[in-house]
């Protein structure tokens, strides 16, 4: 298992170096629009883009649990407010970050852009997404124009962006434009988490873009396969590393995620 994790980061890697010396006329980078495949090992089914790169994964036996690492430290954020009303995704990879949400906070309001219509209609019959209700809305659009709408001025507690495409070179949204759309769609006290990878050229031109809108960006440490989830707070907070041990706590025996870990991420940064 090791060794083709290795193998993997040498392979992105090598991408990531290609594509950042590959000459853009428009600045922007082309969304890429790949057929969703599927594969199923050990009681999981997975999600690709029609490549080997795994971009969601749900346990069969258990559909509303986060089964891949890095999505157990998208959900950091639940240290800070685990009452969310109103939570957004960007990306809907196998809606395994949208179904955790639904469920854990069956007070809140979950709303999803996703690009790919064939992702959505996947997740429905594979991935055991609910259907639309007055609670979850998945909207097709392209998540640079769902943040640029006005009507999300101020209106979510959360946001998860996992923004990748089939060749997973990087997020395929990445500039400082955005980044300020994001953060004007949270609310006064928001947090957005992001997805990334660890040692390739696009995390430091996402973490300085992030960092020109966001009060206090917190790097988590990496996961064994080089994601680097990163916390960006509209309004840095208030730490109380008692009530913050507490909670962890308390998140642990409800949820059983590794909540011990987002704690020393959070003290070898702000201590």
């Amino acid at each position: 298992m090791f060794d083709w994790i290795k193998s993997m980061l040498i392979k992105r890697k090598s991408i990531e170096k290609e594509a950042s010396q590959r000459p853009s006329r428009s600045g922007k980078r082309r969304i890429k629009l790949s057929p969703v495949t599927l594969s199923e090992s050990g009681g999981i089914r997975y999600m690709h883009f029609g490549t080997e790169w795994i971009q969601g994964a749900m346990r069969i036996s258990q559909p509303n649990k986060l089964v891949l690492s890095y999505s157990h430290k998208m959900v950091a954020w639940m240290l800070f407010n685990q009452h969310p009303n109103r939570i957004a995704n960007l990306g809907l990879g196998s809606a395994s970050l949208t179904k955790f949400g639904y469920v854990t906070f069956p007070e809140s309001i979950t709303d999803v852009a996703e690009i790919n219509p064939e992702v959505i209609a996947v997740c429905h019959s594979m991935f055991e997404l609910p259907q639309d209700n007055d609670r979850l809305h998945v909207h097709l659009a392209n998540a640079q124009d769902f943040v640029k709408e006005d009507t999300y001025t101020g209106a979510f507690d959360v946001m998860h962006v996992d923004l990748y495409d089939a060749d997973a070179r990087g997020p395929v949204l990445d500039t400082p434009e955005f980044y300020a759309d994001c953060h004007r769609c949270l609310a006064e006290d928001g947090i957005m988490a992001v997805n990334l990878f660890g040692d390739v050229p696009s995390f430091g031109v996402n973490v300085a873009a992030i960092k020109q809108s966001f009060r206090e960006v917190v790097e988590l440490s990496p996961i064994s396969e080089g994601n680097v989830i990163v916390l960006a707070f509209k309004k840095k907070p208030i730490v109380d590393w008692a009530k913050l041990d507490a909670v962890a706590e308390e998140i642990k025996a409800e949820t059983r995620l590794p909540t011990r870990q987002w704690i020393k991420d959070l003290k070898r940064v702000w201590r």
